[in-house]
């Protein structure tokens, strides 16, 4: 784990070597554990870290990119010609932009934890205990994951900028299963301090789910009511985060593209409630003071009282529609955290509320299957439930659906706090993602799935 200075003294050493029209170079570093375990027993534990220097140079229009972890004199020379030695062989891209000029970012402070940084093998078995001790006492079999980090980047310019951030990052995540394989339950914790991990309320959350899901029947596919967890609009709000494209609308190639030409923003597309934003300095789930292309990072609101608010502007984009337009167009620098503000309803209170409907734990495998109307496909899993007359009747088997968030977020009916989610493939792990738990109207399943 370098400091600032540290950082910025062995970037500035290796641009030192630049022959380039321009270079950048960034350094990434920092440490990273996991324990794993399966049939109620740990069963796989790493710890790693590592250093990585990664230079790009910009020869006319052209770019190389080369990477090292090594950072000698000599290894640092090395890459920096690596680097040239492929930009003069690649092809001239007319949309290459120059490296960001000095640019301020702003601290943010509690990004790092440093217990959670150092934390050892020990810490993450106590963890892992308060999940296979009662597993193993109520006859059920526990697997997951334990894993934290603590992680570094600075980044520096022949323009004149330097930029420097830690971070840090921990989760534990639970499958628990019935004995007879009818019944699975999933819960998670994730956030940026250890000690904000309750191992004690994973466990009794899927120990839970996993004896309750025991036995499903088999229920109709169609449209139902639907009070989706966390971690299930979690899912679908982040993927649907990847179409805030502004030259993809204006282009006419996306859901967000108006008829007759250009972007939908200023429309209300989505219920009144709907508010999603990114703010680095969201003290649940801090981001990073810059992006990938240097940007300082800031609020932004996308959408409020469902009126689509922004697109992401890339520089080139943003540089192309100022010129055409004759106004000045920022560009948006890519969110760090994704956040939807939610409601004051309990997850309790939705069910008590429900004549009739379905209870999501989680979704799993999902993927795209219409851009234009962003559309998705995927399983539920871990846990699927049906509601009756305010209270949970039975477990059902799981179901294939078939559902664009757009329409999940036009048809909501009650809305929980947000909380920071773990995902089904990680969606939340890169780029903190925090949402509510929603009950949603008219939500369609296609198909059953035999899977648990």
């Amino acid at each position: 784990m370098l400091t600032p200075n540290e950082a910025k003294a062995l970037l500035d050493k290796a641009l030192s070597f630049s022959k380039a029209d321009e270079m950048e170079a960034v350094l990434r570093g920092g440490r990273s554990a996991y324990t794993r375990f399966g049939a109620n027993s740990a069963n796989t534990s790493g710890d790693r870290e590592d250093l990585v220097v990664v230079v790009r140079a910009h020869i006319g229009r052209r770019s190389g990119t080369a990477s090292t972890n090594a950072t000698d004199a000599r290894s640092l020379e090395r890459v920096v010609r690596r680097a040239e030695e492929i930009a003069r062989l690649r092809p001239e891209d007319p949309e290459q932009m120059p490296f960001v000029g000095k640019q301020d970012y702003a601290e943010i402070s509690d990004a790092f934890d440093r217990a959670t940084y150092e934390a050892d093998a020990a810490v993450r078995a106590k963890g892992i205990a308060a999940i296979i001790d009662p597993a193993q006492a109520r006859s059920l079999v526990a697997a997951g994951l334990f894993d934290h980090a603590g992680a570094f980047e600075a980044r520096a310019n022949t323009r004149g900028n330097f930029g420097y951030h830690r971070s840090s990052f921990t989760s534990l995540t639970t499958t628990v299963r019935t004995p007879d394989g009818t019944g699975s339950g999933w819960a998670s914790n994730i956030s940026h301090r250890l000690r904000d991990i309750d191992a004690q309320t994973v466990s009794a959350r899927a120990l839970e789910k996993a004896e309750r899901s025991r036995n499903p029947v088999a229920l109709e596919p169609g449209n139902y009511t639907v009070i989706l967890e966390p971690n299930a609009v979690g899912d679908l709000l982040g993927l649907m985060m990847s179409f805030f494209n502004a030259r993809a609308a204006d282009e006419g190639r996306s859901f967000f593209s108006r008829k007759g030409g250009g972007n939908r923003i200023g429309e209300k597309i989505f219920d009144e409630r709907v508010h999603i934003y990114t703010d680095p300095q969201y003290a649940a789930a801090p981001g990073d003071p810059f992006d990938d292309e240097g940007l300082p990072t800031k609020r932004i609101d996308f959408v409020r009282h469902g009126v689509l608010e922004n697109l992401i502007y890339s520089r080139y984009w943003a540089k192309k529609k100022s010129e055409e337009t004759g106004r000045q167009i920022d560009p948006t620098p890519e969110p760090s955290n994704i956040i939807m503000a939610g409601g004051n309803a309990t997850l309790d209170e939705m069910i008590r509320s429900t004549e009739r409907g379905i209870l999501v734990t989680r979704f799993w495998y999902i993927r795209l299957v219409d851009p234009r109307a962003i559309l998705y496909t995927g399983l539920t899993r871990d846990g699927l439930f049906l509601i009756e007359k305010g209270r949970i009747k039975t477990a059902i088997k799981n179901f294939r659906f078939n559902e664009s968030p757009v329409k999940m977020l036009r048809n909501i009916e009650a809305m929980s706090a947000p909380v920071r989610i773990t995902g089904s493939e990680r969606i939340g792990a890169a780029r903190p993602v925090l949402a509510p738990a929603l009950k949603v109207r008219d939500f369609s399943f296609t198909s059953l799935s035999d899977a648990v």
